[in-house]
């Protein structure tokens, strides 16, 4: 869930009220929203820095809101409080309306036949008249950039530009062209370069070098011009320094170019709507025209209004609730989904404003009647139905096993799922290719690269944190591991293991054993080489050789156990020797 940050003065400053932090969390609560944290820029910064001080900054308070990722509306002051608001019937909901400019000159983007290889769609809107302060510039830039992470998927999808429209002149057309034949000066920098000059310039920039990806192998990169050759932008990486806007801009150029045009109306949308209300006219945005390569034409931002109908009934059933259709009607418009009842109470009809793209069904609609009503004020009733819940299997055995083995005098772990490719790889002396291993795609740290594909790691790494603990340390864990399969639908599948080792002055084989024994005991699988269960001598790189043993049962391999090698145990930090189990759990169901 995307995390807005807001000052508190502002936020009730806007909302026309003050409350308390308790007051303020329960009315986040009722409109669906999480108050995370407050807190303040100082501590923001002291936690950043790691030093405790942050001289400087200010005891500004700072709400850090949890809002759900499909609510783009939300994802700003603006639309926060507007949402509010409307929730506690303080304001109705604004109409937005698109216009042309009184003198007939609107502004033009033409797109080329180019762009069609590496990002083929955009739009375009204009902000006139609007005035700003540095609250509302720091919310302006804000609300881009929770956008680009959010809806734009990191730019792939959506990019943003926002230009000062009294320093250009259009028509302006939208190309693509040979890096070495775009040169501009690049957003807050003092010199012209080519584009491939800017990719190496933000090759080390924390922010930007998480975008040059998207266009640096292509042969053409993106570029916006002016009707005099001036350079708006190079989408998705960055602006150009020319079309910068201040808080004294007064008439700004919005343009989005994308790869998905659906996705680009809808952050054109949320973007104009959030800030039109610092215009001269509020909620009035001054429409843009797109020329197409067919010389098809388009007026954007759409700003479109749809109605939809749905029964009472439905909404009553789903919920759970004995709602009249005028109170549901207003539930809904408490949402910013403005209704009314038509056929003799029969049906409510909603209109979906332009800033509500995340409501595509009826259950989207019946989730916000649920939310206004309160989820506290549903009564919980038993379901109408003979069906009883029934534990899985897999689970149910997991649970049983869990207490024998607590009773047997080990302590239960749980660690984490993720971890490093070193801690399954190469700290077990095996190579990742052939651990099956299911990787991040983008991990956040080196120690989330990859799902778990053994137990045994972050048991040693629990123990090398509990090394000060009286010995022995005798610690399992019953928990799923993730191991690629061809032959699933998303092409991994999680698979149900138990571990357990001990960790003492001396390995403990025997403890392992008898834990293996009693484990079958109450699987009542008997030592037996037809039916039952039984070890043989196997050579494993985390085991010392001549000192790991496999274990068969019903026919197949279930697992290893051993003496852990002493180069395992020195690469998880260990002094003392250890012994080891890890088997399969669902062969005995």
């Amino acid at each position: 869930m995307p995390t807005v940050s807001v000052k508190q003065e502002l936020l009730f400053q806007a909302l026309g009220r003050r409350y308390t932090d308790e007051e303020f969390d329960e009315l986040c609560f009722e409109f669906g929203l999480e108050l995370d944290e407050i807190t303040s820029e100082k501590d923001i910064i002291s936690k950043e820095q790691g030093d405790g001080k942050a001289e400087g900054a200010s005891d500004i308070i700072l709400y850090k809101i949890d809002v759900p990722a499909n609510r783009y509306d939300l994802l700003c002051l603006e639309g926060l409080v507007r949402g509010l608001q409307v929730f506690k019937e303080r304001i109705k909901a604004p109409r937005y309306k698109r216009i042309m400019p009184a003198n007939g000159d609107v502004q033009r983007l033409i797109i080329t036949e180019e762009t069609a290889q590496v990002r083929p769609h955009a739009v375009a809107a204009v902000l006139r008249n609007i005035t700003f302060s540095k609250d509302r510039y720091d919310s302006f830039i804000d609300l881009q950039e929770k956008l680009h992470q959010n809806i734009c998927r990191k730019r792939a999808l959506v990019a943003i530009g926002t230009h000062d429209l009294d320093t250009i002149s259009g028509p302006f057309t939208y190309t693509a062209r040979p890096p070495s034949e775009i040169r501009f000066k690049p957003l807050n920098q003092s010199k012209e370069y080519t584009a491939s000059e800017i990719l190496d310039l933000y090759r080390t920039d924390s922010q930007l070098k998480h975008y040059l990806h998207i266009i640096e192998n292509k042969p053409l990169y993106p570029v916006i011009y002016d009707s005099n050759g001036v350079v708006l932008s190079m989408p998705p990486i960055i602006n150009g320094d020319h079309t910068k806007i201040s808080i004294n801009t007064r008439n700004v150029f919005v343009e989005c170019t994308a790869t998905d045009i659906t996705k680009a109306k809808i952050v054109l949308d949320i973007l104009v709507t959030m800030f039109s209300e610092y215009c001269e006219k509020q909620f009035i945005v001054e429409a843009a025209e797109v020329t197409y390569l067919n010389g098809k034409t388009c007026i954007y931002p759409e700003l479109a209004y749809r109605k939809e109908k749905v029964k009472p009934d439905l909404i009553n059933k789903k919920i759970g609730i004995s709602e009249t259709p005028s109170s549901l009607a207003k539930l809904l418009t408490r949402m910013c989904l403005k209704s009314h009842v038509t056929g003799n109470g029969n049906n409510i009809e909603i209109e979906i404003p332009p800033t509500r793209a995340d409501i595509i069904h009826a259950c989207d609609i019946i989730e916000d009647a649920a939310i206004a009503y309160g989820y506290n004020n549903i009564q919980m009733t038993i379901p109408k139905t003979y069906t009883i819940a029934n534990q899985f299997p897999l689970n149910k055995l997991t649970e049983l096993l869990r207490q024998d083995l607590a009773a047997a005098g080990f302590t239960e772990a749980l660690t984490f799922a993720l971890c490093s490719q070193e801690d399954i790889a190469d700290k077990l002396g095996v190579d990742i290719c052939s651990t099956k291993a299911v990787h991040i795609a983008n991990p956040k740290t080196a120690e989330f690269q990859v799902a778990r594909t053994s137990l045994l790691p972050g048991l040693l790494k629990t123990i090398a944190a509990n090394k000060k603990m009286p010995l022995p340390l005798k610690l399992f864990e019953i928990s799923d591991i993730v191991v690629k399969d061809s032959t699933k639908d998303v092409g991994a599948r999680n698979q149900r293991n138990l571990c357990a080792i001990y960790y003492n002055k001396n390995p403990g084989f025997e403890f392992i054993h008898g834990l293996l024994d009693r484990v079958m005991q109450l699987l009542s699988v008997p030592p037996s080489k037809e039916s039952g269960y039984l070890i043989k001598a196997a050579e494993d790189s985390a085991f010392f050789p001549g000192r790991c043993a496999e274990i068969l049962a019903k026919g197949q391999s279930i697992g290893k156990l051993g003496v852990l090698h002493p180069d395992v145990i020195t690469k998880f930090e260990l002094t003392m020797p250890c012994s080891a189990l890890e088997i399969k759990i669902e062969p005995f169901l």
